[in-house]
């Protein structure tokens, strides 16, 4: 039986294959004219970009602006051919704006144009930044700041049908991430959803789910924001944008994005000043090992490492350290790979590629004349080989390896080709750090200690040389004791140290390129805490939890 034919229903059909053609065609001149293809119907338009062109010039020259980052623009342009563009690109670069032209269907133009209606509603951001709105931060820290509030926000968003959704969806997002003290953002795609996460206190936990649609419009925002290329999902690509919290204070953001199996992962990692402001009496340092250190660090020459994995704290204790050493008389200057935070007084430089390396810029920073050195990571032979060589020349020079500890400080440099028979000489001082949950001091708990955790407990204080150290009262430890399901009992984190310190007696033993557990056992004799010696006393003391150390660093069994 053959249907009845409905004029409504063909003409929405016609009208679809007319768009997807109208698309196709679009992309079919952008590679004829060598621009980058955009499709505006996925992409949240930026009102603080749009407001940079005024209306009657965008029209005339059927183009307009989306996105910006800084001084970078994104310009959606219908005719490349448009006598009026080149007026409205050269006033652009004028202003000191580095103009990217996106070619784009007369659809997609028109969506943007449509927005010059909304900008007397639209609040107004500074240029290169977005802006979260007072209101967002303290209505979520009202609720407590909890996951619940924040998903509770997004369920509210999300519902809007306004041209600003998206923009409320990720103001919501990074609101809720400042307010729960999140140090990274994910979003994950999985099929038919997108899942939501935030690394809190160092453990990450799931926050929220979006729909793909959503997913992809919130994407496409921050691929914009963040700079990189719209049009490519199929390879790793990497950026940064501001977030002003709206009193003045701006947070750093770089943004990873990396190819998946159902659409595109994005890592969020928030770069917060506040969080390098920490004093280095402040890290949670053993107070015997702190008053080394504060001797160490001020030498005229010589070399600290600091060791452990990602996210150990290791380049905020660097940083800690180089403020504490600053004044005017002294020529500090780092090459780090980025630049995470920016310290005042000091030169920082940034690794670029192969132009620019480790061990390059390094050669170069040598030739300034600086009294400090700051190296972000030592990765290679060459970058081993120049530190040394500035240790040993006159240069006091901070930098971070990847082991498991101090010990295994010296062994790895020997594998990267550095010679054993120099460390005596250019190495001062290696440290091994984690970082562990701190307690909540209103939502902790004090229990005896089982019988099992008295003999780890005496396992672990046995091979310390210095008595003294160990805790007179070893009868009870502490736990969280959260009060909430939204709560998990930690808040912030803290600390675990340990550092071997040059001396004679260790630089001969080093000369033969012992394995790193001989070297733990010569260095034991100095009477400095390890790292579980260290956590265990946080532990006894109630900074942390028995649980938190165990599950950070190796104790041993009872």
């Amino acid at each position: 039986m053959d249907l009845p034919f409905n004029p409504a229903d063909e003409e929405a059909k016609l009208a679809r294959i007319r768009e997807r053609e109208e698309e196709d065609v679009a992309r079919v001149l952008s590679e004829k004219y060598g621009m980058t293809y955009a499709d505006l119907s996925l992409t949240d338009i930026d009102a603080d970009a749009l407001r940079l062109i005024p209306e009657a010039d965008a029209r005339a020259a059927e183009a307009a602006a989306f996105a910006h980052a800084a001084k970078e623009l994104s310009l959606a342009v219908r005719n490349p051919n448009n006598p009026a563009l080149a007026k409205v690109t050269g006033g652009l670069a004028e202003r000191g704006f580095s103009v990217r032209e996106f070619l784009v269907s007369g659809k997609s133009l028109d969506r943007a144009l449509a927005r010059y209606a909304d900008l007397s509603y639209a609040a107004g951001s500074r240029a290169g930044v977005f802006t979260v709105a007072r209101d967002v931060l303290e209505k979520l820290a009202e609720a407590s700041g909890t996951r619940a509030a924040l998903s509770a926000e997004l369920d509210a968003v999300a519902a809007e049908k306004s041209l600003e959704r998206v923009s409320h969806i990720f103001e919501a997002v990074l609101a809720g991430a400042f307010t729960l003290r999140a140090s990274d953002i994910h979003f994950e795609p999985e099929g038919e959803k997108t899942r939501l996460r935030l690394r809190i206190d160092g453990l990450l936990t799931d926050v929220y789910f979006f729909d793909p649609a959503t997913y992809r419009q919130l994407a496409s925002r921050v691929k914009l924001l963040s700079g990189v290329k719209l049009n490519v999902s199929n390879r790793a690509q990497d950026g940064r944008f501001s977030v002003s919290r709206g009193a003045g204070d701006a947070i750093e953001v770089r943004a990873s994005f990396i190819p998946g199996n159902y659409g595109e992962s994005i890592v969020l990692r928030l770069l917060d000043p506040a969080t390098t402001q920490v004093a280095y009496t402040e890290l949670g340092i053993n107070p015997k090992l702190l008053a080394r250190l504060e001797k160490e660090i001020r030498r005229p020459n010589g070399m600290l490492l600091t060791t452990g994995p990602t996210g150990s704290g290791k380049t905020t204790t660097l940083y800690s350290f180089l403020r504490e050493i600053h004044r005017p008389e002294i020529k500090i200057i780092t090459i780090e790979d980025p630049i995470e935070y920016h310290l005042g007084g000091i030169v920082q430089t940034q690794v670029e590629g192969e132009k620019y390396t480790f061990a390059e810029g390094l050669r170069s920073i040598v030739r300034q004349d600086p009294d400090v050195i700051m190296v972000g990571e030592i990765r290679d032979g060459d970058t081993a080989g120049i530190a040394i060589q500035a240790a040993l020349t006159g240069h006091f020079v901070f930098s971070t390896l990847h082991t498991n500890d101090a010990a295994g400080t010296f062994p790895r440099l020997a594998d990267l080709g550095a010679d054993p028979k120099s460390f005596g000489s250019a190495i001062t001082v290696s440290m091994a750090q984690r970082l562990v949950r701190r307690l909540d001091p209103a939502a902790k708990k004090e229990r005896p200690l089982t019988d099992e955790e008295k003999r780890m407990i005496q396992k672990v204080f046995e091979p310390l040389a210095d008595k003294s150290l160990i805790p007179g009262k070893i009868e009870t430890a502490w736990e969280p004791a959260p009060t909430s399901d939204d709560d998990t009992g930690y808040r912030g984190r803290i600390g675990l140290y340990e550092a071997i310190f040059m001396d004679d007696e260790l630089a001969a033993f080093l000369r033969d390129n012992p394995p790193s557990h001989d070297v733990a056992k010569a260095a034991a004799k100095q009477g400095y805490l390890t790292m579980a010696q260290d956590g265990v006393i946080k532990a006894l003391a109630g900074v942390t939890s028995l649980a938190e150390v165990a599950d950070t660093v190796d104790l041993p069994r009872a």
